[in-house]
């Protein structure tokens, strides 16, 4: 194996949002050029068509929207038809009470024209504000917005939601922050063009997440205190990031049309999983080894006889499994493990790299015949990488375990200790130099 630089592994790390460059030097060169050849002391600006301004000004911070009918005869009316609204404080996410009194009005006086985006950030609430920013996302909702983001700041205090299930058929992406999410939210069979949405420092206490359409999907920080697991169907998703998660971890229902997966299991924030082995930490090992089971255990290995992850994601290409210590999800998937027929890029953390036998690792390798590349990030979390060894395997003798098509091993490490050293020797013994 050969030591490379840090700096050239940057390729290797999983992206769950597609971003589109619009800023590029061509669109600013075009940019300069739209007022070329207007006469000096001409307002540029406020030459502009009308639908130009509507979407410039739907930028804005609502306030700022409306204070623009003071800057000429012209402006008067453009802030009542923003093709976006941006309901927030004069410095960002604001409390409700502040916001109550201007957002009705505002809602009372625009027209009653179509929005591309809402944006609703809020800092601080009341129980008897619940209700007006239920009516505020409602309204976005009729009116045929597109792309719709609630934020609430205070995730200590989630802002509760109506739980009624949103009906739209143009809504396309949806960002939740800091909410609570019950009864029937978070079902969206009547949302058939949603393709995007991001869950994040939310509490989900639903059962049954349902999604007809849903391409991408992200889960990041977000904890659950029901007694069993909430179940996500989606079936359509191709991009799935599951990040940290307190309580039970979600069951994933099979997800056939699945590309992208990044996984990384353990607890969210100051939040404790209820799928960690409460002995492991002790022995380093799970219960089942010492026929003596905590109560996490016994629920896990009683709960049912299906995976609850790996089944799911059996299509991906590309995934990063990645778990803390103790966690018992992917040991358990384990048993069911299936075979991952179109799997070409995986990266796995030090969970998988587990002497003296590393049965985990064995396993995923054994069901994985197509696998190209194998990334190993045996770092702590929070260290930067400061090693890093790329190898391959040897054609003259190739070990059983070893997939067919791998090309290439990489291992990322902070130092090369003793327990790096004994990962670097078990792949030595599968051929892998």
């Amino acid at each position: 194996m050969s030591s490379t630089d840090d700096s050239l592994s940057s390729e290797d790390s999983y992206s769950s949002d597609s971003e589109i460059e619009v800023n590029t030097p061509a669109t600013r060169a075009d940019a300069r050029r739209m007022f070329d050849g207007m006469p000096p002391g001409v307002d540029r600006i406020g030459s502009l068509p009308d639908g130009v301004l509507h979407y410039l000004l739907s930028f804005l911070p609502a306030q700022e929207a409306v204070r623009t009918c003071v800057l000429a005869q012209r402006w008067r009316h453009l802030w009542k038809s923003t093709t976006g609204l941006c309901i927030v404080g004069a410095k960002g996410a604001g409390s409700v009470r502040d916001l109550r009194k201007f957002v009705d009005h505002l809602l009372i006086l625009r027209e009653r024209t179509d929005l591309d985006t809402v944006d609703i950030g809020l800092s601080k609430f009341c129980e008897e504000d619940v209700p007006f920013v239920n009516l505020w996302i409602r309204f976005a909702v009729q009116s045929k917005v597109r792309v719709l983001s609630v934020i609430h700041t205070n995730v200590n205090q989630p802002f509760h939601l109506d739980g009624l299930p949103l009906a739209s058929w143009y809504l396309t992406t949806l960002v939740i922050h800091g909410v609570l999410l019950n009864r029937t939210f978070l079902d969206f069979s009547s949302c058939p063009a949603l393709d995007y949405l991001k869950i994040s420092s939310c509490v989900i206490n639903v059962s049954n997440i349902g999604f007809r359409s849903l391409g991408r999907l992200i889960i990041f920080c977000c904890r659950s205190f029901l007694d069993h697991r909430v179940r996500v169907s989606a079936p359509c998703l191709v991009s799935l990031k599951l990040d940290g998660f307190s309580g039970r971890t979600p069951l994933l229902e099979r997800m056939p049309l699945l590309q992208t997966a990044f996984l990384n299991l353990g607890p969210s924030l100051h939040h404790t999983s209820h799928d960690i082995c409460l002995h492991y930490s002790r022995s380093g090992v799970f219960c089942g080894a010492n026929d003596v089971s905590c109560a996490n255990c016994l629920y896990n290995d009683g709960s049912s006889n299906n995976s609850v992850l790996l089944g799911a994601i059996y299509n991906a290409e590309h995934l990063e499994l990645i778990s803390s210590s103790g966690m018992i999800i992917f040991t358990r998937d384990l048993k069911w493990c299936p075979t991952f027929n179109n799997l070409r890029n995986l990266l796995l953390n030090d969970y998988w790299c587990v002497g003296p036998d590393f049965n985990a690792l064995t396993c995923i390798l054994k069901h994985s015949p197509v696998l190209e590349k194998l990334t190993l990030q045996l770092v702590s979390e929070g260290l930067r990488t400061n090693v890093e060894m790329k190898g391959s395997y040897s054609s003259t003798e190739r070990s059983t375990v070893i997939p067919q098509h791998l090309k290439i091993v990489h291992v990322k490490c902070y130092v090369v200790d003793e327990k790096v050293a004994k990962v670097l020797k078990f792949l030595c013994t599968l051929n892998l130099r």
